[in-house]
């Protein structure tokens, strides 16, 4: 799993002053951005009901936020470009998300903003995301195919939930929470190929590298 999310050749140990043998944060990086995205997708596709959504929040602070952050961090200290601003934003996502839920929406209903306000809001939000997640996935071309099968699924998923918000669609929005479904078993099932292969050091789950 680390040439998966690489795109800038690793340092040598010498190089790296020893950082070189620091494990993998790949995995753990998918399997929190994974866990918390199943968790919010299943709210979105009305799996379960809206009014529960707030049990998403501590996987978004700690798991799908710090966790990822930190792999993002070890993702740096490798030198893998890709790996760092991919873990570190999606990180950062999930905490500006929990922001978001906790903070700014309550301030946006006590400034007595309408519905459709607020919806422009959060569509504005996930737009923001769409768009980096677009670059990102051009960038995935040079990882894996396990690695870009997630980044172009999670670009529908944003974009679809983009549009839902924006538009005020149930609809749209439940098929975003689908293939946010999708999303996050593509990024578990790329995130235990990373585990397995390094702990049984062979390809025991195929990532197919490009």
């Amino acid at each position: 799993m680390a040439q998966d999310m690489q795109s800038t050749p690793r340092p040598t140990p010498a190089a790296a002053g020893g950082l070189a043998s620091i494990a993998d944060p790949g995995p753990l990086g998918l399997a929190g951005f994974a866990a918390t995205t199943f968790f919010l997708s299943v709210v979105n596709a009305r799996l379960l009901p809206a009014t529960v959504e707030a049990g998403v929040l501590g996987l978004a602070f700690f798991y799908g936020g710090i966790a990822q952050v930190l792999a993002g961090m070890w993702e740096f200290a490798k030198g893998n470009t890709f790996g760092a601003v991919a873990f570190t934003s999606y990180g950062a996502f999930w905490l500006s998300f929990w922001y978001l839920i906790t903070k700014g929406v309550p301030a946006f209903i006590a400034a007595k903003a309408t519905a459709t306000d607020i919806n422009h809001a959060v569509g504005t939000f996930l737009l923001v995301w769409t768009i980096f997640t677009i670059y990102m996935t051009i960038a995935a071309l040079r990882t894996s195919i396990a690695v870009l099968s997630v980044f172009v699924v999670l670009s529908a998923t944003f974009l679809f939930l983009t549009i839902g918000n924006f538009g005020g669609s149930e609809g749209i929005i439940k098929v975003g929470g689908w293939l946010g479904l999708a999303t996050a078993a593509l990024a578990w099932y790329a995130s235990l190929a990373g585990v397995a292969n390094s702990t049984f050091k062979r390809p025991v789950f195929p990532v197919l590298p490009r």
